[in-house]
């Protein structure tokens, strides 16, 4: 695993709390608003842990302790204490809209006016952004943009691995999965169900999957199922999506749906995603 002590820092309003988000998605310890002389000895702490990856969020709101983050880092330098420093920007127009729509006020306070506020901002993190180890400009990016370019600066492994799928079985007679992100209804095949010799097997159990593989629909709806994820799964990791819940039901749950969360299951991970299967409705069984 790579190891990231990242200080994040920039203009208030430029996106430093999507940033957090993004990094907690992808494992990173994330502390906001940190006063900047406790950085050296949180940052010994969390060598002597062994934490990874760490992220911590310095920037005017901490008054008179930021001033100090500048001698801070250098001092870290010097005794040769790793950082990175992420500073995020935007246009001063962008930053006004921004203030304008979400009605919140500056941390500078409101002794003077928006625009002049973000102009003395700008002049006391001048400096900062020079030593800015990443400079990430959020002007023109939606927040979903904002979220992939974090991810591709600190996530680890390959797109597909970043975004976790759950296949998930179900019966609806027993209720909808409350977090679905697809339900998948495949009450339309034959029930096992009213073959006495499978009722009470499941979607596991080989009987039941030669049963339902001897009808040609099976087939046919799982080509059609398979040619809708490779279009819908790459369009919800471009849009930084953490998590997908696909979830199967059938009528109980334990017959029709959990077969055919398996197959789906199979060839998401045959495509290279970080995938797992569930039965909500078999408990205490994969």
């Amino acid at each position: 695993m790579q190891s990231h002590f990242l200080i994040i820092t920039g203009m208030s309003g430029a996106g430093k709390t999507q940033v957090v988000r993004t990094l907690e998605d992808l494992n990173f310890f994330c502390i906001d608003n940190l006063p900047a002389t406790l950085i050296p000895k949180f940052a010994e702490l969390c060598r002597q842990t062994s934490e990874e990856k760490v992220a911590l969020v310095v920037d005017i709101r901490g008054g008179r302790f930021f001033d100090k983050l500048l001698q801070v880092l250098d001092e870290m330098e010097a005794s040769g204490q790793k950082y990175e420093l992420l500073f995020l920007d935007a246009s001063d127009a962008t930053l006004v809209r921004r203030y304008k729509e979400t009605r919140r006020r500056h941390p500078l306070g409101e002794r003077n006016t928006l625009l002049k506020n973000i102009t003395c901002e700008r002049e006391l993190l001048d400096p900062l952004r020079e030593k800015a180890t990443h400079i990430i400009d959020t002007s023109t990016l939606t927040t979903a943009q904002l979220k992939a370019k974090v991810t591709e600066m600190f996530g680890e492994g390959s797109s597909k691995e970043r975004m976790g799928i759950v296949v998930r079985s179900f019966g609806f007679k027993h209720g909808l999965p409350l977090d679905s992100d697809l339900v998948l209804d495949v009450r339309f095949l034959p029930n096992p169900f009213y073959v006495e010799e499978l009722r009470n097997m499941t979607g596991n159990d080989r009987p039941v999957a030669d049963f339902i593989c001897r009808y040609p629909q099976t087939f046919q709806y799982l080509k059609l199922e398979e040619q809708l994820l490779d279009f819908l799964v790459p369009q919800y990791i471009n849009e930084g999506k953490a998590q997908l819940v696909i979830s199967v039901g059938c009528t109980g749950g334990q017959h029709r749906s959990v077969f055919i969360a398996n197959k789906l299951y199979e060839y998401l991970r045959e495509k290279g995603y970080s995938v797992d299967v569930t039965h909500r409705d078999i408990p205490h069984r994969k």
